[in-house]
């Protein structure tokens, strides 16, 4: 009874708002498997309240399989390290698609882990697991790395999986890997986000996915216009719970190292975010403060504004100085520190420095804004940032490996701060 209600409920939210079936109908010829199975998948690693030592754990079975569990064991080199595993019982949700495929999503938080300690996990129930995933708790020590991936959106099976393996292969050691948004392209097309997942593994299970909602993340009517999230962000994902209430799951902060990195959601409630932003802001104690949003304070490509952010974020990213701001949307690359919104509100050129970048298939025509002291155009890049004590080191690569950006903002004890380019050539590329 529970099932057939929680069906009609979906598939009346998605006649009421014009949801296009066909645009969120898997092909004719699928790749890859997207139907949920007894054997767990889209397994996904990501931060827990403390992003040091807590760690949540999510995936999605066929409603028929048994309880889920997670187990646990601390990884010692012996080859039977799972004997001393502990078991966790996962909570559960149940989601069902647009055509009627039900599966359930089920999650296992990790809390106060040991610093220092690599773990090995894996999940299911009964006759059917997953792998044993291994990964590290690393002990704070004033330098990491990240990986951050522009819009994903097409082609994820064929294109977008050589960019993510290649930022595998190149920053296996990272902390954690940070998207802006856009992985997909139709928010309730199932077999899209089962071709992220795919072309995302082996990196989801192992390192911390730190993820904001794109524009192609929410259901649209009939207009195009946006009218809701996705239910499958919420199934596929679980953040940090220290964002705003008007954005739960979707705007958040992690406070790592010596850095704060904070995650807003662009596509909604920019002004309640505002609030919530500028407290986390005014109350930061960390060295380094990054910024993480889907739609850039200025457009890096051709007659697109958003001024909702411009007019609403970007005076507190100037105001309490934010080092680093990651945003995707345009389908370009662009990066500068020299920001000028042309509102003439506040002091325009606070040394922020702003990238856009794309790591997807699709392509927008660039626009050369003033902005931008490096841009391209047609350019599928992946981000390697280094966040040491005193400077943070920023390479932007393109899928042959090529260098193609780089630069460093560095910082002393008072703040004082200074940028230095580190262009591999002083051609600016279109």
């Amino acid at each position: 009874m529970r099932l057939y209600l929680l069906i009609i409920i979906f598939m009346s939210f998605n006649m009421t708002f014009g949801q296009s079936i066909e645009k969120n109908t898997p092909p004719d010829n699928t790749q890859i498997p997207y139907k949920s199975t007894m054997t767990p998948d889209r397994v996904v690693l990501t931060f827990g309240s403390d992003a040091e030592k807590d760690r949540t754990v999510t995936w999605r079975t066929q409603p028929l399989s048994d309880l889920q569990y997670l187990e646990l064991a601390e990884q010692d080199g012996s080859f039977d390290f799972y004997k001393d595993s502990k078991r966790l019982e996962a909570s559960k949700q149940l989601f069902v698609s647009l055509q009627q495929d039900s599966s359930y999503f089920h999650t296992v938080k990790l809390i106060a882990l040991e610093p220092g300690k690599v773990y090995s996990y894996r999940v299911g129930g009964g006759a059917y697991w997953s792998p044993w995933y291994d990964f590290k708790i690393e002990k704070p020590k004033k330098s990491f790395k990240f990986i951050y991936l522009g819009d994903a959106q097409n082609d994820l099976y064929t294109l977008w999986s050589r960019v993510v393996h290649q930022a595998y292969e190149k920053a296996s050691d990272a902390a954690m890997i940070l998207h802006v948004g856009d992985l997909i392209n139709h928010s309730q097309n199932d077999y899209e986000w089962a071709e992220w997942f795919d072309a995302a593994s082996p990196m989801i299970h192992r390192i911390p996915q730190v993820i904001v909602p794109g524009n192609h993340e929410y259901i649209k009517d009939e207009n195009e216009q946006k009218v809701a999230l996705t239910p499958l962000w919420n199934a596929h994902f679980n953040f940090p719970t220290n964002g705003p209430k008007s954005n739960p799951n979707q705007a958040y902060f992690l406070d790592y190292d010596h850095c704060r990195l904070i995650m807003l959601n662009s596509n909604e409630a920019i002004e309640e975010q505002a609030n919530w932003l500028e407290n986390i802001l005014k109350s930061n104690k960390k060295k380094w403060l990054i910024v993480m949003f889907h739609h850039p304070v200025i457009s890096g490509a051709s007659g697109r504004i958003n001024e909702g952010v411009m007019k609403t974020w970007k005076p507190l990213l100037d105001q309490y100085g934010v080092d680093l701001v990651l945003q995707g949307h345009d389908h370009v690359y662009g990066r500068g520190n020299q920001v000028n919104s042309g509102l003439n509100l506040w002091d325009e050129n606070s040394g922020t420095v702003y990238v856009v970048s794309v790591a997807g298939r699709k392509m927008y025509p660039l626009e050369s804004h003033p902005w931008m002291d490096r841009k391209a155009e047609n350019l599928q890049t992946f981000q390697v940032i280094n966040v040491e004590e005193d400077k943070i080191y920023y390479e932007a690569f393109k899928t042959n490996g090529e260098l193609f950006d780089a630069f460093e903002i560095s910082k002393t004890h008072e703040g004082l701060k200074e940028f230095i380019d580190k262009n591999p050539t002083d051609e600016t590329q279109k």
